[in-house]
């Protein structure tokens, strides 16, 4: 092995001594009668009743060499366990090759009986003890320091951006790190709950897509090399999963996987995981419903209560939430009333009145998307919905009636972050195709919002959509809200970074 540091070197000398005692360092069999937390279970429903003898294996997290004792802890997915190895139980030669050449971060195997110790400790008096996989590099160490009289034991592995580079040293070393993703798992279950248990059925849809749509996000562009065809990767599901509306699927939705060519921050990362789902004869308002109830029992179920702490503030998830019309929302954060202000020219001329600096090429609703941004969203700090939003960033959403210029659309907001988006789904197929017309001619090329023609979603309206209610939610952001993590990066297993050296770009908003 090339670039070793010392500690490296020694652990490999160990390894060969290991091997040239004629024991296995990876043995390719692991024997196992207990986890941890169930060999003291047992111990504890036993009593003061026989002992059966038990096999564990885990990763030894403390070694303490008392002379001819050695006190050890190894640690599995469980919890983790008090070892004790004595000369005269293991033998001279085996305790002392497990005293020369076992380290921490070892995966080891030990055979004996329990037994509490005077400290109260339960305990594995171990009687055979045999490695499972030498770790050739230590884990990162760990410090103590005392805080109140108390000894605390916190990880040095705190770089963000090494953590995030070797997750795998990460999860090994923080439990807290384990736990954030154990709870994501929790929160992928329950959607799925909540959903199956309301007749929703779960699909996949295609990933590589001849022609994105969906969402106002950029695509990643790959080559299929037989096909001689550009692809893209899928910036939403939306598109495939109303098709099956069409079929006849009447409540659908998917749980995966998203990619947008845009920029980082600590909510954005270019592969992320989205929950979207599409439900037959329901309007925005019963999404609303039903999004406050589901991610209710989303946080029972994951966390425990509907009650959470998130940067700080006590966040109720609980129903009925906020509603707000966007209208409203921002005269009263920023004192523009958008509906005096028809155009784009005229909006751009408020704000800048007020000191906000727009873009000269934006939309009137990009400039609204802007100060909702920046003047709303930050403040949402209990969960609210914001809704009826300008059409020309809602393609795909109705209008209102009477009004064309504004859908049925809302986002819901905790925390000071959207975690999700809904419409009533447009299913009009002449009014749709052109929707798609307006945003090609409106948008510049390179323009996020420009949505592609797609003839086939429109061929597949014109056989009949039904009304329908859609719904999109990130699962990142859900998870974070859930674990108080200020970044995406902490509820991903292994995000998207910058080349190693090379100059952080600067965050989006």
């Amino acid at each position: 092995m090339a670039d070793l540091n010392e500690l490296e070197q020694i652990r490999l000398e160990k390894l060969a001594r290991l091997k040239a005692s004629g024991k296995e360092a990876y043995p390719g069999r692991v024997r196992r009668t207990h986890t941890t937390a169930e060999a003291i279970q047992a111990f504890e429903r036993a009593g003061d009743g026989p002992q059966t003898e038990i096999e564990v294996v885990g990763r030894l997290r403390s070694i303490r060499r008392m002379g001819k004792v050695t006190f050890a802890h190894i640690e599995d997915g469980g919890g983790r366990l008090q070892l004790y190895l004595r000369a005269d139980d293991l033998g001279q030669p085996e305790f002392t090759l497990f005293n020369d050449v076992f380290d921490l971060g070892d995966f080891v195997q030990a055979r004996g009986t329990m037994f509490r110790t005077k400290t109260g400790e339960v305990t594995l008096h171990v009687g055979a003890v045999g490695m499972l996989a030498k770790a050739v590099s230590p884990l990162p160490a760990a410090k103590d320091e005392v805080v109140d009289g108390q000894r605390v034991v916190h990880a040095a592995f705190s770089d963000p951006e090494a953590r995030y580079r070797e997750r795998y040293a990460d999860l090994a070393v923080n439990p807290e790190v384990r736990r954030i993703f154990q709870t994501r798992a929790g929160v992928i279950r329950a959607l799925r709950a909540f959903l199956d248990a309301r007749g929703f059925v779960e699909v996949e849809t295609p990933i590589l897509q001849q022609i994105y749509g969906g969402a106002a996000a950029r695509p990643f562009v790959t080559h299929h090399n037989q096909l001689h065809q550009d692809l893209y990767l899928r910036i939403s599901f939306e598109l495939y999963l109303k098709r099956l509306l069409v079929g006849g699927i009447e409540r659908v939705y998917e749980i995966g996987r998203d990619f947008r060519n845009e920029g980082v921050s600590f909510k954005h990362n270019p592969e992320f995981t989205q929950l979207e789902f599409y439900m037959a004869f329901a309007d925005y308002r019963a999404v609303m419903e039903l999004t406050e109830q589901m991610l209710a029992y989303v946080a029972e179920q994951a966390v425990g209560s509907t009650t959470i702490l998130y940067r700080g503030h006590t966040i109720d998830l609980s129903p009925p939430w906020k509603r707000q019309d966007l209208r409203s929302a921002l005269l009263e954060a920023s004192g523009i009333d958008i509906s005096t202000h028809p155009t784009a020219d005229s909006l751009r001329r408020a704000m800048i009145t007020r000191g906000h600096q727009p873009s000269e090429r934006s939309t009137r609703g990009k400039l609204i998307e802007s100060l909702l941004a920046s003047q709303v969203e930050p403040n949402l700090i209990q969960p609210t919905f914001i809704y009826d939003y300008p059409r020309d960033i809602s393609p795909l959403a109705k209008s209102i009636p009477d009004d064309a210029g504004t859908v049925e659309r809302f986002e819901g907001f905790a925390g000071g972050m959207e975690l999700c988006n809904a419409f009533t789904e447009l299913n009009d197929p002449l009014d749709q195709e052109q929707r798609f017309l307006e945003m090609g001619r409106d948008y510049a090329a390179d323009d996020e919002e420009r949505h592609p023609m797609d003839e086939d979603y429109l061929r597949a309206m014109r056989y009949g959509m039904p009304p329908n209610g859609g719904f999109g939610m990130g699962v990142d952001r859900l998870t974070m809200l859930l674990t108080d993590q200020s970044t995406i990066r902490e509820v991903i297993l292994f995000p998207h970074l910058r080349a190693k050296g090379a100059e952080a770009p600067e965050d989006q908003a």
